[in-house]
């Protein structure tokens, strides 16, 4: 009985140990990320039979158990991925939007400075100094146009940087996380199912942590004990012991974009849609620069395209102080097509982008593809697409967007395929092209007036040019067009110019009727009142556009002109709108952000409760420990004295 009471309190000595070893454990790591709380599993010794029963052998150490759910750390991995995602998507359009809404850095007031610069004009429009300071308001606000594209181009930069930091952050947990899985498959091999390498899976857990905050990882827990990931759509970023490299490499379609790939098992290389890698700071990176960078830049420039074609189009059709027609105040703006890397005629082939109506231009990228008998354009934004036979034929007359193709003397070949960009460089590439103030073409090259020796009401407008074929007319009195009136037949007879007869009936036209002269520039001119027989108006060129402002008046009225998005808005509309979704977008990812991170408090409380180290019940657990220690060791004493006893009673 000595001995066995000898043996039961070594027991009990053993378990009071691995308790007080265990609890120590767990105080010391109290403060360590990603610790989850140990506890050891006792159990009963097999009891001894007897004639009297069964006698107690004590107790054994079952195991170390870790205090670990794995449902409740799967809602903080996914709490913690999707506040990551907020959190990078959330730093970046928010210094966007601070740069696009600054009332002094953004292009509202140059716009308006340029504007109102060209009313000022009008008060004088031979003032060379008002001229000069239209020209110089132009400048300033294409360089604020360079300036906030280059500022977007370093943005766009800095994304490429972070992905590709990311990526080697990614490769480096992947790698340690294969470690581990090695290690822990094999210490579980040597000790069986029961008895976890608790340690090793902690920090194996908070590597995974870490990667899922850089992109969401889908795990897959192996009967080895370990932990396959995978990433995106399905790629295997880690299987057992062995991990899979990411790359971050420049696009196929546009080498200033860095895009992800994948090594796969076999070794070939895969694109990464950016849409299916979701949730951490890439997926943030990847959303902003997809669903805001991108859309603000073509924004921008489809703005600044259509300002400097709309205004072209209405300078050239005025006349300057040299009495010659306008010229083009800004260079003229083209779309871009970048030849995929992938294309087998990539040196020969190539593909033009023609701007040929702004107000129909959208801030999507395209992709154009050819299958060796049809062309394909889809549309990036909604992913609609229209085929044709010919490049020509693209985009069709039906749907069009702003833009026309071709290929000049270049042969696409099966295959190949362009990312057409119509508007992403609008705003970089736009110049002021007109330096000479003398050319500023603020008047019409055609004037109209009344003959004086005309005895009814009739009158004549100014008119319009809205093309410039068939002018300048020669100057008077050769190149006059000669309106007179005959009111028995109730109509004009034109001479010179288009010639024939204008049908004109005083009863039901005197409240005003238009023509249009389309071979004289597409003149158009009001006739209104009641003209006599022989009543007379002559349409001549303007000598030298000396007091007049007509064509600067129609300049100036584009500014609230909405000739941009199929005409619903004006350049400064299109901008504040561009300004306006940055903004609501920037709200949008700062409340989810907020919402998540309260979420991701809330599941790590609730997974720290059932896992977390709490100090005061370790601090019980040391005082019972001790206790069963001491309560042992005195069952040993008296173990030992007992069979002192047996002893001296022998004797």
């Amino acid at each position: 009985m000595g001995t066995q009471l000898y043996n039961i309190g070594i027991t009990g000595l053993n378990a009071a140990q691995a308790g007080l070893v265990t609890t120590g454990h767990n105080i010391s790591n109290a403060s360590t990320p990603g610790y989850s709380r140990q506890e050891v599993i006792f159990a009963t010794n097999d009891p001894q039979m007897t004639g009297s029963g069964f006698f107690g052998q004590g107790a054994r150490i079952e195991t170390v158990r870790r205090i670990y759910s794995q449902f409740l750390s799967a809602q903080v991995m996914e709490a913690q991925t999707q506040s990551a995602e907020y959190s990078a998507y959330a730093d970046q359009i928010g210094a966007l939007d601070n740069l696009l809404a600054d009332p002094l850095a953004g292009m509202s007031p140059v716009m308006s400075g340029f504007f109102d610069a060209l009313q000022s004009v009008s008060a004088a429009p031979t003032s060379l100094a008002s001229r000069q300071s239209a020209i110089s308001a132009a400048q300033s606000m294409v360089s604020r146009f360079n300036a906030l594209d280059l500022r977007l181009e370093q943005v766009r930069e800095g994304i490429n940087g972070e992905i590709k930091g990311t990526v080697t952050e990614i490769n480096q947990l992947a790698s340690q996380i294969a470690r581990y899985n090695d290690q822990i498959a094999a210490a579980e091999a040597t000790t069986g199912p029961t008895r976890l390498a608790n340690d090793m899976l902690d920090a194996r857990d908070q590597l995974i942590s870490q990667l899922n905050s850089l992109a969401r990882v889908t795990q897959l827990q192996q009967s080895d004990g370990s932990v396959n990931l995978f990433i995106g759509s399905g790629q295997p970023l880690v299987v057992g012991s062995s991990s899979f490299s990411l790359s971050a490499t420049p696009s196929l379609e546009d080498p200033a974009r860095t895009e992800v790939t994948y090594t796969a098992p076999g070794g070939a290389v895969l694109r990464l849609r950016e849409e299916s890698i979701t949730g951490g700071k890439l997926g943030g990176l990847l959303a902003f620069r997809r669903d805001t960078l991108d859309q603000a830049q073509n924004a921008l420039g489809r703005v600044a395209i259509g300002l400097a074609e709309q205004f072209n189009a209405q300078h050239v059709l005025g006349q300057d102080l040299n009495g010659a027609l306008g010229v083009n105040f800004f260079n003229v703006l083209s779309g871009t097509a970048l030849a995929a890397t992938t294309n087998s005629t990539v040196a020969a082939a190539q593909v033009n982008v023609t701007i040929n109506d702004s107000s129909e231009l959208t801030t999507s990228d395209y992709r154009l593809t050819f299958d060796g008998a049809a062309y394909t354009l889809t549309r990036l934004s909604d992913n609609q697409s229209w085929s044709a036979a010919t490049l020509g034929g693209l985009p069709p007359a039906g749907s069009p967007q702003g833009f026309t193709l071709d290929s000049g003397a270049t042969t696409l070949a099966a295959g190949d395929s362009f990312l057409i960009q119509p508007t992403r460089n609008g705003a970089s590439d736009i110049k002021v092209t007109l330096s000479d103030p003398r050319m500023l073409a603020v008047a019409m090259p055609l004037s109209t007036e009344a003959s004086l020796g005309n005895t009814g009401s009739g009158s004549i407008s100014a008119g319009t040019v809205n093309s410039t074929t068939g002018l300048p007319l020669a100057p008077s009195p050769g190149g006059d067009i000669t309106l007179t009136f005959d009111a028995t037949t109730n109509t004009f007879t034109v001479t010179g110019g288009p010639g024939g007869t204008l049908a004109y009936n005083p009863a039901t036209d005197s409240a005003g009727t238009t023509f249009t002269f389309a071979g004289q520039g597409g003149f158009t001119f009001e006739m209104s009142g009641t003209p006599r027989t022989g009543d007379t108006f002559v349409i001549k060129a303007n000598a030298s556009g000396q007091g007049d402002n007509r064509n600067l008046l129609a300049l100036a009225a584009l500014q609230d002109a909405k000739t941009l998005a199929g005409g619903t808005t004006g350049f400064q509309g299109a901008y504040a709108q561009m300004v306006a979704e940055v903004g609501a977008q920037s709200r949008e990812v700062q409340v989810n952000q907020k919402a998540q991170e309260v979420l991701l408090a809330r599941v790590t409380e609730a997974q720290q409760s059932l896992s977390g180290v709490n100090l005061d019940e370790e601090a019980a657990n040391l005082l019972r420990y001790q206790q069963a220690y001491q309560a042992a060791g005195k069952m040993i004493e008296l173990a030992s004295r007992l069979f002192d006893t047996l002893l001296a009673l022998g004797r």
